[in-house]
C-alpha cells in the first residue's frame, strides 16, 4: 500500500523559513519524480517546484531563488526549503511522486505566513 505523507507546515511571519518534509512509502521512490504542488483558497491547485530521479529541479518562476527542493533516496523523502516567505505562499502544499503512468498524493500540510 502506497503512503504519501508531508510534515513541516505551520504559521511563520513574512521572511521566515519553514521546511517541508514528504516520506513516500509502498513505491520505488528514487524510480519517481516528486513534487511539491500547493493550493490557495479560490485558486487552482499549482507546481512548485519538481526533482527528478536524476536530481534536476524546476521551480515556479515567483518562488525561484527562496526555495529548494531537494531528496534522499535512502529514505524515501523529498524536503521543500522555503526561505523569505512571502504572504503569498500561504496554501495547502501538497507532495505528488509522479510516473508517467500514475501519480500518488499527500493529504497536504498548510503553510500560513502571517504577521
Amino acid at each position: 500500500q502506497v503512503h504519501v505523507v508531508e510534515s513541516g507546515g505551520g504559521l511563520v511571519q513574512p521572511g521566515g523559513s519553514l521546511r517541508l518534509s514528504c516520506v513516500a512509502s509502498g513505491i520505488s521512490f528514487n524510480r519517481y519524480t516528486m513534487c511539491w504542488y500547493r493550493q490557495a483558497p479560490g485558486k487552482q491547485r499549482e507546481l512548485v517546484a519538481y526533482i527528478t530521479t536524476g536530481g534536476v529541479t524546476n521551480y515556479l518562476d515567483s518562488v525561484k531563488g527562496r526555495f529548494t527542493i531537494s531528496r534522499d533516496n535512502a529514505e524515501n523523502t523529498v524536503y521543500l526549503q522555503m526561505n523569505s516567505l512571502e504572504a503569498e505562499d500561504t496554501a495547502v502544499y501538497y507532495c505528488n511522486a509522479a510516473l508517467p503512468t500514475s501519480a500518488f498524493w499527500g493529504q497536504g500540510t498548510q503553510v500560513t505566513v502571517s504577521s
